[in-house]
Formats: structure tokens, sequence, C-alpha cells
């Protein structure tokens, strides 16, 4: 819990990571499920605030959108400009999509707001892998069942081949969603604590912040709040207002499915 970086950020600052996942749990919170559109302009407020945070991929999709194009139509022409769109983005702020839907249901709405912005499938399936295990872990499932769940729902070969064998492959922290979600998983699973899980991702340097987050939601969703080091809470920039707006996110989603 240092200052510095890149852009030379004050301890506990956040990142386009948090401000990404903060805008996916306000907009569950405010339509009480996934809406495309709300989420896009959520999503685009944070990108305008903070620019200079947000990778190719992202940017690329946001300055379209100002201009007017639809959103599928700049997710597809983003990805065709890059020769690629299979970056991180879209799986670092979609955890809070784990703690509204169950299991079953997560995986689909998980592929749905990766492809807003992300039009590559694989970024899209290693969302889903980890918001599936976030859900199910923050529901009660031990690390294996909620990682067994997971693998059981992937279709895709590629994320399938190397997340539903973490263990045969070195962790990479990459911008590359594949790289960048087993670099997390593998943190996650392997750790003893949230601090342990936490410190080794991050460690590994590379794209920290995001591997870090990716980790983060695994092993809270794991090991809860209290298991949080007070130090790091203490420093955490808006504190209060990320445990209020986490409250919240899970009273409506008991009212969600208290009323289907």
């Amino acid at each position: 819990m240092l200052p510095g970086g890149l852009h030379f950020r004050k301890a506990g600052q956040w990142t386009d990571d948090t401000l990404q996942a903060v805008a996916v749990a306000k907009s569950l919170e405010k339509c009480r499920g996934f809406n495309p559109s709300d989420l896009v302009q959520r999503l685009l407020y944070g990108y305008e605030n903070r620019p200079e945070w947000y990778g190719q991929t992202s940017a690329g999709f946001f300055i379209l959108v100002k201009t007017g194009i639809l959103p599928h139509r700049a997710a597809k022409l983003v990805h065709h400009r890059l020769h690629g769109s299979r970056t991180n983005g879209s799986v670092m702020r979609g955890f809070p999509l784990g703690i509204f839907y169950p299991a079953p249901e997560v995986y689909d709405q998980s592929l749905a707001c990766s492809q807003l912005t992300h039009y590559d499938p694989v970024a899209a399936h290693c969302s889903a892998w980890l918001n599936v295990m976030a859900s199910a872990l923050c529901r009660g499932s031990t690390r294996e069942q909620a990682y067994r769940h997971a693998r059981s729902l992937c279709t895709n070969p590629e994320v399938h081949a190397m997340l539903g064998s973490y263990e045969q492959y070195c962790p990479v922290p990459s911008l590359d969603a594949v790289l960048c979600s087993h670099a997390a998983l593998s943190s996650f699973m392997q750790a003893r604590s949230f601090e342990g899980a936490v410190l080794s991702a991050i460690n590994m340097g590379g794209d920290a912040d995001t591997v870090g987050a990716c980790t983060g939601a695994l092993a809270g969703a794991y090991w809860g709040l209290c298991a949080i080091p007070k130090r790091w809470r203490d420093k955490l920039e808006r504190y209060d207002e990320l445990l209020a707006l986490a409250d919240r996110l899970w009273q409506v989603r008991t009212d969600h499915r208290a009323h289907r």
C-alpha cells in the first residue's frame, strides 16, 4: 500500500478497475439487473473523468461511443482496428455480476457485459469463468466447488484449456485476458489468506492492478470483508462509499430474487 506507479497515484487510490466495477455495481443497483444502455453511460462517465487510466481497447470504444456510434458497432470496429480485443478490461469490472446473479445465471450475463466493449469472445469467457467462481464463493461454496462449477460451464476451448488446468502453467501478469485471468486464478487457488493472495498477485508486476483486482475479488468472496487487513482498509480511497454500495447491491440482489 504505497504511493507511486505509472500515474503517481496516492496509496490506496483507485484505478480504472475500481471505476468500472463501481459502474457495474451502480447500474445493477439502479436497474435491478444487467442493463446495457445504462451501464455504457456509467462506464463512459468513468472514462471521461480519468481517460489516462484506460487501455487501448476500452479507450478506443469510449471514443467511438462519444461520437454517436452504437456500442456493438464500436466494439467491433475497435476489435478490427487493433487486430484483436482480448484484453482484460472487461474481466476486471464484472465481479458485481457475481454478487447479483447466482452461478447458473451469471455466465451468460457476464458474456453479454464483456462483449459490450470487448468483441473477442475469449475475454468474455474469461470474465464469465471468474464471475461464476465469485458468485459461488460468496454463496458459501468451497474453492474447489466454485472452480469445478466454472470449469463445467465454460464452452470456450482456449479458456477451458488454460484455466481448467491452471496448475500446469506459470502465471504471467499480462494485459491478455486469458493470461491475466490465469494469474489471478493461480494466486487465489494457491493462497492461504486474503492478504497472501493479493500480495502474490500484485508482486508479479506487469498489469498488477488488474491481476490484483481479479484476485482480490475472488479472495474477498471467499474469505470475506474481515479478512482484508485493517491497515489496507484504512487507506483505501472512499472505503465507506464502497462498503455502502456493496451492502446496497446485496440487498437489491436479495429483493430481486424474492420477487421473481
